[in-house]
């Protein structure tokens, strides 16, 4: 017997990844040191306090059942922190949905929203998720180009107008992944307007909201003026507090569209596990000083790999946010031939930036998710690759 998948699955594909996968164990069967800088997954602890307390409530054996939504002590603890953080009042019954990480909120979104043939503008490079909750959904894409002579903004106005009509929601992330820009209040207060005037739903993807540097403040595009009129913001605790595997985010902003994101979920999930929830609150309700040391480390890191790579010959720019670099290649290469050639021969994996959209062509995204001393020794091996190509026609 033979099984084929729908004809939702064609235009999925996890083969790049698949890809490096393979041959990330090749270098690790050939008993090479594998230095992984692929994916964007915290190699640091929690804080302290989200370890007590999950370990305290996990001894609870009375709170093994269902939560079915957010505890409204979790739902307070995200509003009281957004209104510290960022200055933006939610009210935590109506404006916070507890979700089981960023990532399951946006797979879901387009089927809450999207019916088939309606149009979701996604940034090209961007998130694999926002295309691939799109497709499943049954809607078109138009991709938004991201072009580092635009500071990596969308140029709305080049949006055509039959797409406009047909338009259901926009995607946008800043501090973004993988491309690292930032975007303020100007670029956040022209996306409102947009909307306003187009009747789009405003999907921010803030989860890198924590890791910017350089004493550069988060701006949540819920703190524009207008914004929970037209949009809602996804947030998370994976990379602010560590949390990745515990699977816990929200989703924060225009109460309509966040309920009928929740009648979805409704018929989907039975909640996060109550231990997890009261973990995640503890870090949402503690102080501002561990949000500190940890972007303090990320731009050490940042520092570390941006020199190295420089010394090395490859001057590739400096990321004022997330956990990633995104650096353009040197000519000659495409961006997976790079990627595959450096693996294979340096043992240092990075992520082609093709990846992520046609207009990642040219680049490569590099996650500084090793401490500084690995940092410096992948520098120094892509030295030694660069060097040994230098004279190599292409």
């Amino acid at each position: 017997m033979e099984f084929t998948a729908a004809d939702r699955m064609i235009p999925l594909s996890t083969g790049i990844f698949t890809e490096l996968a393979q041959k990330k164990r090749q270098v690790v069967e050939s008993g090479a040191e594998l230095i992984d800088l692929t994916v964007g997954s915290p190699d640091l602890p929690p804080p302290q306090i989200v370890v007590e307390t999950l370990i305290r409530y996990a001894q609870d054996t009375t709170r093994y059942g269902y939560t079915l939504t957010g505890i409204p002590s979790f739902l307070n603890a995200a509003a009281s922190f957004y209104g510290r953080r960022y200055g933006v009042e939610l009210d935590p019954s109506r404006e916070v949905v507890q979700l089981m990480g960023s990532q399951d909120g946006l797979a879901h979104l387009a089927t809450a929203f999207v019916n088939p043939g309606d149009y979701v503008l996604v940034p090209d490079p961007g998130y694999p998720i926002y295309s691939a909750s799109v497709q499943i959904a049954g809607g078109n894409l138009y991709k938004m180009p991201l072009r580092p002579e635009n500071g990596f903004l969308p140029n709305l106005d080049d949006i055509p107008q039959d797409v406009l009509s047909k338009a259901r929601m926009m995607i946008v992330s800043y501090p973004g992944n993988p491309v690292t820009a930032l975007a303020g209040p100007g670029f956040f207060k022209q996306v409102i307007e947009f909307a306003k005037r187009h009747g789009i739903l405003v999907v921010h993807d803030f989860a890198y909201s924590e890791l910017v540097f350089d004493g550069i403040r988060p701006e949540s595009f819920l703190a524009t003026p207008g914004a929970k009129e037209v949009g809602i913001e996804f947030n998370s605790l994976s990379k602010t507090f560590n949390m990745a595997g515990c699977r816990i985010g929200y989703a924060v902003g225009n109460a309509q569209a966040l309920a009928i994101l929740s009648q979805l979920k409704s018929n989907i999930d039975y909640g996060v596990f109550y231990p997890i929830q009261k973990a995640a609150e503890a870090a949402l309700t503690s102080g501002f000083s561990g949000l500190k040391t940890l972007a303090d480390t990320y731009e050490q890191r940042r520092n570390t790999l941006v020199s190295g790579l420089k010394e090395a010959g490859w001057p590739v720019e400096t990321s004022q946010a997330t956990m990633f670099l995104w650096a353009r290649i040197p000519e000659g290469w495409t961006s997976r031939e790079f990627s595959f050639a450096l693996l294979e021969q340096t043992g240092v994996g990075v992520t082609p930036g093709d990846a992520f959209g046609g207009q990642g062509e040219g680049f490569v995204r590099i996650a500084l998710v090793q401490p500084s001393e690995k940092l410096a020794e992948a520098a120094r091996r892509i030295g030694t690759f660069l060097r040994a190509h230098a004279d190599t026609p292409r």
